[in-house]
């Protein structure tokens, strides 16, 4: 923490409320309070720190339930720092014997983890990035309306067209299905009825998806990013990248970002025995993401699917086999990600008749084939793989699975 001659406000936040506990830098107590997150106490909040000039606040879960105070922060100036979860349930425990959770308690190991820990993420104001956050949000959202609309509606197909279920159901697919149908019945009827509004909100829905589809496309590319160079990454999961990792600097390198993802594997080895488990730790949906670019790269002629087919000559299950693809394509999003910024720093600094991001040509270089379940780091540099092929795409399209 380097603001030593200041204090530091730890915050706990809830909804309707937020607790603090103020400590200078060697933890003595200088106050606390809990004020509500509506206009007046918020106000109340910023009234009674302002006592103390030189300060930090400190959010726990500044990307989730502190989001809303923590942007509130940024806005009005104040400098704004990122406390995980669990480090702050560490010092709880250390700190208490026991981790039975208060405000107060909480509040108080959240302040102490700002004190104690160098390193955490600053906050900033970016209103492209939280408007990308927010759109990608939307879009998660749409995406699992579309999924329960479509289960509906089978559900009513399959009672109207016994055995002509379809596994990807669109909307002009499934009015052709309903024209064959002319039910006699009140019940009938009344099932038509409802499958074809059903196929009405999927009309919407699907509207709804390829506009924000567009949306998420253009916020991308004018953030500069390459992530779509990379086969199985679309508008949506670079979104999803950009919107969750936010500076790519607050991860050391690719073996922390991959621990972030959570496809770096566990280590479970005891005496002799050397193996590793899967973590189901780390942020899920960038793990769903690389998941499904993994799975779009196995149903391609891509490196990643020769990659995978290595994997399984080895010896390793399909989903072993999986895993490791995954991890594969954590290193290769973080060093596009790095290469981006590199070349974003680049562009400030060249002339403006220059040409700045060259680096890029090499920027998702990825692992040599000799990669295996470990998160340890392999030396040596390796030619780019795994990326989008633009010449054979229409080709692969029409020839994939």
């Amino acid at each position: 923490m380097s603001n030593t001659n200041g204090v530091i406000i730890g915050v706990d936040p809830h909804k309707m409320s937020a607790t603090i506990e103020v400590i200078d830098t060697h933890e003595q107590l200088l106050g606390t309070g809990r004020f509500p997150t509506d206009k007046a106490g918020y106000s109340a909040m910023r009234a009674y720190v302002k006592q103390w000039p030189n300060r930090t606040w400190a959010v726990e879960g500044a990307n989730g339930a502190g989001r809303p105070l923590a942007q509130r922060l940024v806005e009005n100036g104040e400098r704004v720092l990122d406390v995980p979860a669990k480090l702050a349930a560490r010092v709880r425990l250390f700190d208490t014997g026991h981790n039975r959770k208060t405000d107060a308690l909480d509040a108080h190991s959240i302040a102490v983890v700002a004190v104690r820990t160098p390193g955490l993420r600053i906050l900033s104001a970016d209103g492209e990035l939280e408007a990308l956050r927010m759109l990608t949000g939307r879009r998660d959202e749409l995406a699992h309306q579309r999924v329960q609309s479509v289960n509906r509606l089978q559900r009513l197909l399959s009672e109207l067209v016994p055995g002509q279920r379809k596994r990807d159901l669109s909307a002009a697919q499934a009015k052709t299905l309903l024209a064959t149908v002319r039910p006699r019945d009140i019940a009938g009827k009344t099932r038509r009825r409802m499958a074809a509004e059903q196929i009405a909100d999927l009309v919407v829905v699907d509207a709804k998806l390829k506009k924000i589809k567009a949306e998420l496309k253009t916020a991308v590319l004018a953030r500069g990013s390459s992530l779509m160079d990379i086969h199985g990454v679309g508008p949506a999961g670079a979104a999803r990248v950009l919107a969750d990792v936010g500076d790519v600097a607050r991860f050391a390198d690719r073996n922390r970002f991959a621990s972030w993802t959570g496809t770096a594997p566990l280590d479970a080895s005891s005496g002799e025995q050397n193996r590793h488990r899967l973590s189901r730790a780390g942020n899920r949906r960038m793990n769903h993401m690389l998941h499904i670019a993994a799975i779009v790269q196995i149903r391609h002629d891509t490196e990643g699917r020769a990659y995978y087919r290595r994997k399984l000559a080895a010896g390793k299950t399909p989903m072993e086999a999986l895993r490791c693809l995954k991890r594969r394509l954590s290193d290769v999003v973080y060093r596009q990600l790095v290469a981006d910024n590199n070349a974003a720093t680049a562009a400030l600094d060249a002339d403006p008749g220059g040409h700045s991001g060259a680096t890029q040509q090499s920027s998702a270089a990825d692992l040599p084939p000799r990669i295996d379940t470990s998160d340890k780091p392999l030396p040596g540099p390796a030619p780019s793989t795994l990326r989008r092929q633009p010449h054979r795409r229409k080709t692969l399209a029409r020839t994939g699975p």
